[in-house]
């Protein structure tokens, strides 16, 4: 059995649930690999899937399609980004109060275990001071208390085409020195605290204290706990360094999220003001 990871390349929830549930009524789907450009199948039979685990920023579209998925024998949990960052940065993301309201609405449907709040990325920017990004993040957590038991952070690592994004807009970012980011990540930990939400860093352990646990985003333990299962436990597969994420088979496809992120890494442009989910680069459809 194998996890699969929908998807950490684009949204599926927000822009593709229509193509994923026709892929898992028809029980495959294939994928690119975004580096050499090979083409894998992989089975979405229920008896085939340990679990799956969503990334996405809007639920909205995939919440009708959960009965069919629980009726049908599939276990998911849901990593859900909230950030609060400006819409200089996030032209086409969910405004804040409605991410908000919609994270409930999840978790009010699936329990907060399963749903995984993402503060992802803390981006140090001339458009987000690390002043105001403590002041958002002590809000978030005072709204979402009850709600989510769990913050992954880690601090942006910006690639090249994020970086001249941002630089042709005239966004000016910053990366912390290391005791800067500790100090800050340490501060987070202590609001989310006062919430009972534990903060998790993702890729980041530098971070990694008392205070702040390892992130596995894919997280093999976490199903475990959710659904025991007697068997073959999946292994630590690293997607980049210090991750610590369990072995999964990702099935999303580069260049395809309407959100617009500056900062994104799987975007090599910025969405159209839009933010079409058919742009081009739209998911391999298997038809």
């Amino acid at each position: 059995m194998q996890i699969i990871s929908a998807s950490r390349r684009t949204d599926i929830p927000a822009f593709h649930s229509e193509w994923f549930m026709r892929r898992i009524r028809e029980g495959w789907v294939e994928y690119k690999n975004p580096f050499g450009g090979a083409v894998y199948r992989v089975s979405l039979l229920p008896e085939d899937v340990r679990a799956i685990v969503f990334w996405t920023r809007n639920s909205a579209p995939l919440r009708p399609h959960l009965d069919e998925l629980d009726a049908m024998g599939y276990h998911y949990y849901v990593h859900f980004t909230i950030t609060g960052l400006p819409s200089q940065l996030e032209p086409c993301s969910p405004t804040k109060n409605a991410a908000i309201g919609e994270l409930r609405a999840l978790s009010d449907r699936l329990g907060a275990k399963r749903v995984l709040w993402r503060y992802d990325p803390i981006l140090d920017s001339d458009r987000s001071p690390l002043a105001d990004l403590r002041e958002v993040f002590a809000r978030l957590a005072r709204d979402l208390s009850g709600y989510t038991e769990r913050c992954y952070i880690s601090f942006a690592d910006l690639y090249g085409k994020a970086v001249r994004r941002m630089s042709q807009a005239g966004i000016v970012w910053r990366d912390p020195p290391d005791d800067e980011k500790r100090s800050f990540a340490r501060e987070l930990a202590a609001i989310a605290g006062k919430h009972s939400i534990r903060v998790y860093a993702c890729c980041e352990d530098l971070l990694v204290g008392e205070t702040i646990a390892k992130a596995h985003c894919v997280d093999a333990d976490l199903i475990e706990e959710l659904w025991p299962m007697a068997g073959e436990r999946v292994a630590v597969r690293a997607t980049r360094k210090g991750c610590g994420c369990y072995a999964s088979r990702d099935i999303g496809a580069y260049d395809t999220c309407g959100h617009g992120c500056m900062y994104c890494y799987a975007s090599t442009a910025r969405s159209s003001p839009e933010c079409d989910p058919d742009a081009p680069g739209l998911m391999h459809d298997n038809r």
